[in-house]
């Protein structure tokens, strides 16, 4: 299990990296052809979108992953559940696209979501053999397919830029990215459907995928709630300055928590009968993320206005301030994934949905009154103020149903908490006494924060930094060559 694991890991690494250098020369390349409103646009549907893709899944994948031997039974009811709802959410969406248009008063979404709206069938027909591959580790192949997806959706995105589509060029991207895949998918895995549907399955299913769907559905609202309200009260080209922000921290802040959490679920999933296991998990992945996920949030927030005006241009300047208090939201996100995961694994859906409803009541009153009450500012500062909340919210869950307890795990994070913010405050601190230009001045301050935070990684050599250590393959271990 270790190995395969491991082999798992490694493919999923490729696959998110390959995934993101696509998506980063794309970023930069779209932000350059369109324009905040284009990107305002898709970040308004945003919510819909989600909150059907939600409703197609309704908990069942994790359901199929969790269930220790699922039958050909449970396989081909849950595809046609999932079609079944596609058919009927794409409804819904087609005749409530005109009243949504007009809500946020532009007409051009209303064909929008309309067309984006097809992506329901893509996820309801592949979502099964997406899941089995998922259950068996069999990320290699998850991983070259998101790859060819990536540089294939990328080439004709752009031409469609290029040529002044505008909007319908991200339409087209959104519509690629899950068709290529499903294509894949459909014709490399065995399965097909039988011609059955159990309510047996549908019900054994359904009391663990149930709870997860709500979980899922509140986060997923939660989390686009403020494309809703910002296009609503501003207009598409604010929003579209957030949705570069939030795009560009989302990359970062979950470049590697989701590597890692990929591959977890399956394996917290295979050893839900051991806590011991289960803690010894958590606890390397919560030191080993921390580690490299807090000082790169940090240095992004340092260098904000430099990386946003040489990517993005001089057009995107507006989105710095949003970026750099997302990253501020960004620093726990990291985490969030792996603490929920292992109470997910042992079959607690129940008591996560309980526990969302709670969280999410309070970051949702977070980001409505900030917003109501000090505008954009208010906003961020709730965003803030949820992320926040919601960690600490899944380290109790952690501590009460695995036997990590909380105080264990905020002392296991805290040498690199301390380390990383003091790196961060003397870097900020001599960078802004310093009379250069914008360019060698962010270069300057990035090497003493790296210099700063290495430093005290090789003179103390903390857990944390040798559990980093330890998952470079050895091959790649030059300083023990050397020593030896």
């Amino acid at each position: 299990m270790k190995q395969k694991a491991a082999s798992s890991m490694v493919w999923t690494a490729i696959q998110k990296y390959s995934k993101m250098a696509v998506n980063f020369v794309s970023g930069i390349v779209l932000a350059r052809l369109l324009t905040p409103f284009d990107y305002g646009c898709i970040g308004m549907l945003g919510i819909f979108m989600v909150l059907a893709e939600a409703f197609i899944d309704g908990g069942f994948g994790s359901a199929l992953i969790q269930k220790k031997n699922p039958t050909q039974e449970d396989y081909s009811t849950i595809f046609f559940w999932n079609l079944g709802m596609a058919g009927f959410l794409y409804c819904v969406l087609f005749f409530c696209a005109p009243a949504i248009a007009r809500f946020y008063d532009i007409p051009i979404l209303s064909d929008v979501l309309r067309v984006q709206g097809l992506l329901l069938f893509i996820y309801a027909f592949n979502l099964v053999q997406r899941n089995q591959l998922k259950k068996n580790l069999n990320f290699k192949i998850l991983s070259i397919i998101s790859i060819t997806t990536s540089i294939v959706s990328l080439i004709i995105t752009l031409f469609l830029a290029y040529k002044g589509f505008g909007v319908w060029a991200l339409v087209t991207q959104n519509l690629l990215l899950a068709a290529v895949p499903a294509l894949f998918f459909w014709f490399y895995v065995r399965w097909r459907p039988i011609l059955a549907f159990s309510w047996r399955s549908f019900k054994e299913l359904f009391g663990f995928g149930f709870y997860m769907f709500l979980t899922h559905l509140i986060n997923s609202f939660s989390n686009q709630i403020q494309g809703l309200l910002i296009g609503k009260i501003y207009n598409p080209s604010t929003m579209g300055y957030y949705a570069k922000a939030h795009g560009t921290e989302s990359m970062a802040s979950h470049s590697i928590s989701s590597i890692m959490t990929q591959v977890t679920f399956p394996l917290y999933a295979s050893v839900q009968d051991n806590k011991q296991a289960m803690i010894n998990i958590i606890r390397r992945l919560i030191m080993t993320l921390s580690y490299i996920s807090f000082p790169m949030m940090f240095i992004l927030i340092l260098l904000a206005e430099p990386i946003f005006i040489l990517l993005y241009s001089d057009r995107w300047v507006n989105s710095i301030p949003y970026f750099q208090a997302l990253c501020i939201a960004g620093l726990p996100s990291c985490l969030h994934s792996v603490n929920l995961q292992p109470i997910a694994a042992i079959g607690k859906s129940g008591i996560m949905f309980k526990w969302t409803i709670i969280k999410r009541v309070v970051g949702l009153g977070s980001v409505v009154i900030g917003l109501l009450l000090f505008g954009m500012k208010g906003l961020l500062v709730g965003v803030i103020i949820n992320s926040w909340f919601a960690y600490f919210v899944h380290v109790g869950l952690v501590s009460k149903y695995i036997g990590y307890k909380w105080f264990s795990q905020l002392r296991d994070l805290m040498p690199v908490a301390i380390a990383s913010t003091l790196a961060a405050i003397v870097s900020f601190i001599i960078g802004h006494f310093l009379g250069f230009g914008m360019y060698l001045k962010g270069a300057i301050v990035l090497i003493i924060y790296l210099v700063i935070y290495m430093g005290w990684s090789l003179i103390f050599k903390p857990e944390a930094y040798t559990y980093t250590l330890s998952i470079i393959p050895t091959k790649f271990r030059f300083w023990e060559k050397k020593n030896k």
